[in-house]
C-alpha cells in the first residue's frame, strides 16, 4: 500500500480461535466459543514465547509449538504468564454460544459460523478497534474443511465490506497455527474463556481477564432449550 508522503501504513491484525464443537446433540460441548486477539505491530509477544520455547527445548522438553489443550500444565503456566506481562499490547473479544439455546435452523454450519462471527467482527467493528488503520489482516489456523473456509471469508466479506470504508482494504489468511505465535496465543486465550464457560475452571481465565474486552453471551436472554445437555 501507498500512502501520501512517507506514511507507514498501519495495519490491524486480527487472529481467531475456536473452542468446542458443531455437535448440537446431549453428545457434544455445551457451548461454543469464538475469541479474536486483536493487535497491531511492534508483535511484542514474539521475542518472550520463543525464547520459552527454546528454553523447554533446553530442558529437554519437545516443543514444535504452543497448543493449550494439549500442553502439560506446567508449560501452561509459561505461555500464560509470558501472554500476563504483554496483556497492554492485546484485545481480547470473545462471543460465547450456549448450543443447545441455538434453533435448528441455525444449526447447519452455512448458517451458524458466518452468523455467530459476523456477530463478533461487527462488534469488534462497532467498538472502534478495527476503524484508523489503513488496513485489516484476518487471521485463523489453516482449516481442513473446505465449508468452513467459505463460512468463515462469509461472514468476513459481509462484515467488513459492509462496514469498512471503501479505501480500507481488508484481508482473511489460513495460516498454520503452529508457524504463528499469536494464532499460538489466540488459541491460550479462547482455551482460557472456554474452560471458564464449559467446566467453571477461572484458573487461567483470571490470568487474562484484564485484557477482555468483551465476553457476550449471544443468547444469554433465551429460555427455550432445543435438546438436553
Amino acid at each position: 500500500m501507498t500512502l501520501p508522503g512517507n506514511a507507514t501504513p498501519k495495519f490491524c491484525y486480527v487472529f481467531l480461535d475456536e473452542g468446542g464443537n458443531l455437535d448440537f446433540s446431549p453428545s457434544g460441548t455445551k457451548y461454543f466459543t469464538l475469541t479474536t486477539i486483536t493487535t497491531g505491530r511492534p508483535f511484542t509477544l514474539y521475542e518472550p514465547l520463543s525464547n520459552l520455547r527454546y528454553d523447554l527445548i533446553e530442558l529437554g522438553l519437545d516443543i514444535e509449538y504452543f497448543h493449550a489443550t494439549e500442553d502439560k500444565q506446567a508449560v501452561r503456566d509459561k505461555v500464560f504468564a509470558g501472554i500476563r506481562e504483554r496483556l497492554t499490547d492485546l484485545r481480547i473479544d470473545s462471543l460465547i454460544v450456549e448450543k443447545s439455546k441455538t434453533g435448528p435452523a441455525l444449526q447447519a454450519l452455512d448458517q451458524f459460523y458466518p452468523r455467530m462471527l459476523g456477530y463478533l467482527l461487527k462488534y469488534l467493528f462497532e467498538s472502534g478497534a478495527l476503524k484508523n488503520h489503513d488496513e485489516v489482516v484476518v487471521m485463523t489456523d489453516s482449516l481442513p474443511m473446505a465449508h468452513k473456509r467459505r463460512a468463515i471469508e462469509k461472514a468476513v466479506k459481509t462484515v467488513l465490506a459492509g462496514m469498512l470504508s471503501a479505501d480500507t482494504p481488508y484481508r482473511l489468511l489460513h495460516h498454520a497455527s503452529r508457524a504463528n505465535l499469536y494464532l499460538q496465543v489466540a488459541d491460550y486465550c479462547n482455551w482460557a474463556i472456554y474452560r471458564k464457560w464449559e467446566s467453571g475452571d477461572r484458573r487461567s481465565y483470571d490470568l487474562i481477564s484484564t485484557a477482555i474486552r468483551s465476553e457476550f453471551e449471544i443468547f444469554r436472554t433465551g429460555t427455550t432449550h432445543y435438546y438436553k445437555k
